[in-house]
């Protein structure tokens, strides 16, 4: 009984899993295919509704922009038809003292034309005539000002400062006067009031009598100007099918503040002194650029789009921007949303009752399928399904399982055989095969090597030989010479010093190769101590190299176990050391000479490490510094120190090795084993 239900509990894991399996393929078209189709879709509607909004607002700030570029050319145009009217000239040759009729032409044309001041300023800055009188003398110095006398016409937007506006007149300097209201999201500041004035500015080139030039100049103020937003308001959204709960709006920015707007911050207020986004205002006025996107203005959020306002000079002084509400594009969508949805859902409740009557007559015969291959995979290897009522493929798979059993059932014994021998012989050959292998490679190591230092060894015992017999003479040779010249040689010391200097460096050289060559025949007696000791003792052997440089000497002795080695050979390994570390460093650094314990596998030693600060070494110069002749000094060093070093070391059973990268210095590390 209790096999039967650990039989049982597979069999009903594999029912319950074909089930599952063909009500997700039933299930999957409806519930996951089409919902993920519907989310792409959806997904590309709402960015195509989204670039239609960012490219109608687009449309609609370039509207508002051409139609202030025109203001701007009609200004200029008004402007320079009334300095070349009859009637203007006649009255510039004819003026009197008092300027009386000039004065009434400028008043009657400012008030034609819409201009807040209309006044002609002569080439020294006097105002000849003026609508009205001014208050003192007002600047002048303006590029499209200075450009008129020069006798070019021209138009821009200028930036006014308070005292400007109050030089012209009193009541302009007023109406230039706005509150800042702080505003949400805005770029911090301590300012309360806005007094400067946006001012579309012309100047048209005029001679007065006698040749002298002047000029006419005129001005807008656009701080207040309401009936300017409103009417490039009317211009773009007048009829451009917009829904009944959205309307746009067009603003006027003198720098990061609304001075002249039909978006309401109340019911009847405008926004006025109201504050960009910080972002906008970083991306429009800080860097120049346009905004085409969405953005929170006063207390909602717009579609909008921004553009810089540029002076006389070419700066940044204000922005341009049209918008229009988004709320009700954004309603729009979720009820669109929200009735895809619903459709979704009634499609669902529709077809997939349908769906899983259909996938029932699929899995009842496939679960009895499943329930035979659970108790063959359980061990019952002559479980069958036998007959199935439908004659259809699945009846068709079910009569080719049962046969496909039989056959397993008959191959299970042999393949199981098979594997046991299979496997058996596999690990065998593998097993030779890493054996080979490891051989291999340690012979390979061991042949290239031998034949290495015996090619180099026979070359240079036989080189150090045949060059000791020429020094050898050569020693003689100059003792004679010395003897025969007698007094006379006092006159050539110098020369014979540097001869003998000579003769003992390559008597040094060959020495080397010969320890190099024949280490065998150079080994000395070994005796215990330890190596701080060694080391303080060897650094008065390269004092006279430190003391031409600025090398700061860091010692840190912490090892406490001994060594057995040649005193003399291990001074040399740590000459060859230091003077590498001291040639490294021709511009000063730091020299850190330390010891400590360190054991390597089961066996003790202790460690002493060389570290420069100098240039380092690459990686294809630190694979081969232990090479013999091998060298980086050109014409100071042999190529046999390290080698000899390693040697050295190498015969005392320890090791040395290198840690360099360019730019970090470099670190020799030399393990020995403790002295037993």
């Amino acid at each position: 009984m209790r096999k039967l239900a650990t039989l049982s509990s597979p069999s009903r894991t594999s029912r319950h899993s074909v089930r599952h399996r063909l009500l997700v393929i039933a299930l999957l078209p409806m519930l996951v295919i089409l919902p993920l189709l519907l989310g792409i879709s959806i997904y590309r509607w709402n960015a195509k509704f989204d670039a239609a909004l960012v490219s109608k607002v687009h449309d609609d700030l370039t509207i508002a922009h051409q139609y202030l570029a025109r203001i701007q050319e009609n200004t200029g145009e008004y402007l320079v038809a009334s300095a070349d009217s009859a009637r203007f000239q006649e009255l510039l040759r004819t003026q009197d003292d008092a300027n009386s009729a000039l004065t009434a032409f400028l008043k009657d044309t400012a008030k034609a034309r819409n201009f807040d001041f209309l006044y002609i300023v002569a080439g020294d800055g006097h105002v000849i005539a003026s609508e009205y009188p001014m208050v003192s003398m007002p600047r002048w110095n303006w590029p499209i000002v200075g450009a008129a006398l020069e006798g070019r016409a021209g138009t821009s937007i200028d930036v006014f400062e308070a005292d400007n506006l109050a030089a012209i007149s009193a009541g302009l300097a007023q109406r230039a006067r706005i509150e800042i209201i702080p505003t949400a999201g805005s770029t911090p500041t301590t300012r309360t009031e806005e007094t400067r004035g946006l001012v579309l500015q012309s100047a048209s080139p005029l001679t007065l009598p006698g040749g002298w030039r002047a000029a006419l100049v005129g001005g807008i103020l656009l701080n207040q100007n309401l009936g300017f937003v409103d009417t490039i308001n009317d211009l773009i959204y007048h009829g451009s099918g917009l829904p009944e709960a959205s309307q746009g709006t067009v603003t006027l920015f003198l720098d990061d503040i609304r001075i002249s707007t039909n978006v309401r911050l109340f019911e009847n207020r405008r926004a006025l002194g109201t504050r960009v986004s910080a972002e906008v205002r970083n991306a429009v006025l800080d860097r120049g650029g346009t905004w085409f996107d969405s953005a929170f203005v006063v207390n909602d959020r717009y579609i909008s789009g921004y553009e810089p306002i540029l002076d006389s000079t070419n700066r940044r002084v204000g922005m341009l921007y049209a918008g229009f509400l988004q709320k009700p594009f954004t309603d729009a969508k979720r009820q669109t949303l929200l009735e895809i949805a619903l459709a979704f859902l009634v499609a669902v409740a529709a077809t997939v009752p349908l769906f899983l009557r259909w996938a029932g007559d699929i899995f009842r015969p496939l679960e009895r399928m499943t329930g035979t291959i659970a108790k063959v995979e359980s061990g019952e290897l002559n479980a069958r399904t036998g007959a199935v009522d439908d004659r259809n493929e699945i009846g068709q798979v079910a009569v080719h399982l049962d046969r496909l059993l039989d056959q397993i059932h008959e191959r299970d014994v042999q393949l199981r055989q098979w594997n046991e021998e299979l496997n058996q012989r596999v690990e065998e050959r593998t097993s030779k095969l890493q054996l080979a292998h490891q051989q291999l490679e340690a012979t390979t190591k061991q042949l290239i090597m031998s034949e290495k230092l015996a090619a180099i060894g026979e070359i240079t015992a036989g080189v150090a030989h045949e060059i000791n017999n020429p020094i050898a003479v050569m020693q003689g040779n100059l003792e004679v010479i010395r003897d025969l010249m007698g007094n006379s040689a006092d006159e050539a010391t110098t020369e014979f010093r540097l001869i003998d200097e000579q003769l003992h460096r390559i008597s040094e050289i060959v020495t080397r190769l010969l320890q190099f060559a024949k280490p065998q025949e150079y080994a000395g007696y070994a005796d215990h101590y330890d190596v701080a000791n060694v080391v303080t003792d060897t650094l008065p052997l390269v004092q006279h190299l430190l003391n031409k440089t600025t090398i700061t000497v860091e010692k840190d002795y912490r090892a406490s176990r001994s060594i057995s080695m040649n005193r003399t050979e291990f001074q040399q390994v740590l000459v060859n050391l230091l003077v590498n570390a001291i040639h490294a460093m021709p511009s000063g650094g730091t020299l850190t000479l330390r010891t400590f314990d360190r054991d390597e596998g089961a066996r003790h030693g202790v460690v002493v490490e060389v570290t420069d600060t100098g240039a380092g070494m690459p990686p294809e110069v630190l694979q081969r510094i232990f090479d013999p002749f091998f060298t980086t000094k050109r014409r100071e060093g042999t190529g046999l120190g390290l080698s000899i070093s390693q040697m050295l070391v190498t015969r005392q059973n320890g090791k040395i090795s290198a840690e360099s990268e360019p730019g970090m210095g470099t670190t020799f590390t030399v393990w020995l084993p403790e002295a037993g």
